[in-house]
Order: structure tokens, then C-alpha cells, then sequence
């Protein structure tokens, strides 16, 4: 009914710059909050940024003042723009999103595929 699509993901060297993409589909009345997060090898999956539905935005000391997340309601998407990239940053890259169908009484979370960013020389 619902599925979120990534891309924009890649091999990109340190300090480098990449642009991740999430367009949602299907029957959709509304978005709630929508969100990145990270999973490297061997860690847990954590937040990256977030932002909800009227624009105010959060990010973990790790990535602030480097990531920037945006979305437009026009596409049903969510962006995150990533700058100065670490190699620590590598990590397979998933969005997230709150969204409310047509007929529901309220938000279905939902979760992208997940996109590969590696930062290497």
C-alpha cells in the first residue's frame, strides 16, 4: 500500500559531498515526521536527522553542521544532503517516515530499503 524508495548513495571520498533521496508512494493522506538514520557493521542503528511536518529539524553532534535534512510535500519525499564526509559516516543509510493513509485513524511508520555510503579514498 505504502513503500518508501531511496537512492543517492555511493562511494564518495572524505570530504566529499552526497545527496540522499526518499520518495513515498502509494495511498497516502498525510506525512507525518520524516527521519534518516545510519547502520554501520557491527552497530546499532541510530539517528541521523529529522524533521517534522512543518520543518523544524534535528541532528546528533556527529553529523551537525555537516547534514542537512529537507523535505518537499509536493513529492512525498525527504532529503539528505551530506557534506564534509567522514569515513566514519559509512554506514547503509535509511529514511523513515510517519504516514497516514486515507482510511486510517492515524501514523504507520515506515522504513526505505536502506542505500550503501561509503567513504573512502
Amino acid at each position: 500500500q505504502v513503500q518508501l524508495v531511496e537512492s543517492g548513495g555511493g562511494l564518495v571520498q572524505p570530504g566529499g559531498s552526497l545527496r540522499l533521496s526518499c520518495t513515498a508512494s502509494g495511498s497516502i493522506f498525510s506525512i507525518g515526521p520524516m527521519a534518516w538514520y545510519r547502520q554501520a557493521p557491527g552497530k546499532q542503528r541510530e539517528l541521523v536527522a529529522d524533521i517534522t511536518s512543518g520543518g523544524s529539524t534535528n541532528y546528533p553532534d556527529s553529523v551537525k553542521g555537516r547534514f542537512t535534512i529537507s523535505r518537499d510535500g509536493a513529492k512525498n519525499s525527504v532529503y539528505l544532503q551530506m557534506n564534509s564526509l567522514k569515513p566514519e559516516d559509512t554506514a547503509v543509510y535509511y529514511c523513515n517516515a510517519h504516514i497516514h493513509g486515507p482510511y486510517g485513524l492515524g501514523y504507520v511508520n515506515y522504513w526505505g530499503q536502506g542505500t550503501q555510503v561509503t567513504v573512502s579514498e
